[in-house]
């Protein structure tokens, strides 16, 4: 009897704040950094100061704000920010290719020949739909060809922002065209759904549902005043857009916070020039800066704000770069070992997790996969990572074989 009352004094006591810790767990927006090409993690958050210069690149280390963990002196504002995420180091692809790495790490399954996978933001769309007249998944500045809905179909693809730092940025379809007017535009729009109807009696498509939703999403948004007002930037001081950078990757971070504050559920802000084949340590000056300062404004921003907690962050490229330098003083495609950092969501802070080897060629320990990092976003946003759809009268899963990576539940 003693057992079982202090069992539920216990129960009745922790219940709530267990329910309140498992709730806070879950991710209501996500937000994707990609750095797209492929970034050096010796120049980024796995230096190899020991080594030699033609592994350790031409870079120095920096201590963060965790005692002992050091990343490349490219990274200072990270540096300084590191309690707010944590750092993978151990993470591994089996792809080499561009748009099979990126297909594959944005879909968390590895690309085949039967079928196109859909991505993540894809899922989230099919899975929760749009909320506060946003659309769900948004790509920031553009789609790349690998971040699309795959065999889901048309309807669930991202919605293009364009180049946010560019001073006469305007969104696509978030006005109606020069001399028409709400109510014609609304009568247009009761024409072509009576039009779709005996399409769909003639024919049923994918296609053609996947049409009707991108019509119903664009009238959603021009007549959506808060559509309009989470695209505007001048929305936002000054000061506050200097923090972020005023480039394409410092205005998307900023445009990223703006739409999952409004509704959007996934952004993936894409930073190119990662692909550094020739002379890496100059491409490196040029683009880690650029993502450090826009990364750190995020976190710091989206802290600020209240909304870092429910807001799962990721910074991940498709693969990373070889340890040794090249003849061109560059480095080569690497899946064989790269970093990525999360925040947000439960994520810990000031956490490494995993290591690569001297070299930074291979996992050393806790070897983490694309898979598992899709089992891990899914299972944040509160998505059965098992669940299965249907392409071709077969079952596919969403994800297969990936474990959450439970270190990043805290």
């Amino acid at each position: 009897m003693t057992r079982r009352r202090e069992f539920l004094q216990i129960a009745g006591i922790g219940l709530p704040q267990l329910l309140s810790a498992a709730d806070s767990a879950v991710a209501k927006n996500c937000i994707i950094f990609f750095l797209e090409g492929g970034p050096c993690q010796h120049d980024s958050f796995d230096p190899k100061p020991e080594q030699t210069a033609e592994i350790r690149g031409g870079f120095k280390t920096i201590p963060t704000a965790v005692p002992g963990v050091h990343f490349s002196e490219l990274l200072p504002r990270c540096a300084q920010s590191f309690k707010k995420f944590s750092v993978i180091r151990s993470v591994y692809s089996k792809e080499a290719i561009h748009e099979k790495a990126k297909q594959y790490i944005f879909s968390g399954s590895r690309p085949n020949n039967a079928f196109k996978h859909p991505v993540i933001g894809s899922v989230v769309a099919k899975e929760f739909g749009p909320r506060a007249g946003l659309p769900p998944f948004v790509c920031i500045p553009k789609k790349d060809i690998s971040a699309d809905a795959g065999f889901l179909g048309a309807a669930y693809d991202p919605f293009i922002t364009g180049d946010p730092a560019r001073k006469d940025f305007k969104v696509q379809d978030l006005a109606l065209p020069p001399g028409v007017s709400l109510e014609e535009s609304a009568a247009r729009a009761r024409l072509l759904a009576g039009m779709d109807d005996e399409i769909r009696a003639a024919e049923k498509s994918k296609l053609v549902e996947g049409m009707d939703h991108f019509y119903q999403k664009a009238f959603d948004l021009v007549t959506s005043p808060a559509a309009r007002k989470a695209f505007d930037l001048e929305q936002e001081p000054a000061k506050l857009r200097d923090s972020y950078g005023r480039n394409a990757a410092g205005q998307g971070a900023l445009l990223a916070r703006r739409l999952i504050e409004n509704g959007v559920r996934l952004a993936a802000v894409f930073q190119g020039g990662y692909d550094s084949h020739i002379r890496n340590d100059e491409a490196s000056k040029k683009t880690f800066p650029v993502f450090d300062q826009a990364f750190a404004a995020l976190l710091g921003d989206l802290d600020d704000r209240g909304l870092l907690a429910s807001t799962l962050v990721l910074a991940i490229g498709e693969f990373g770069r070889t340890p040794h330098i090249n003849h061109s003083a560059g480095r080569d495609h690497w899946p064989g070992v790269f970093s990525i950092a999360a925040a947000g969501a439960g994520v810990p802070g000031g956490q490494v997790i995993g290591s690569s080897d001297a070299q930074g060629g291979a996992p050393k320990d806790r070897p983490v996969s694309i898979e598992d990092l899709g089992a891990t976003i899914y299972k944040k946003l509160g998505i059965d990572y098992h669940k299965e759809y249907r392409t071709n009268g077969r079952p596919v899963r969403i994800n297969s074989d990936g474990a959450p990576v439970r270190e990043l539940f805290g």
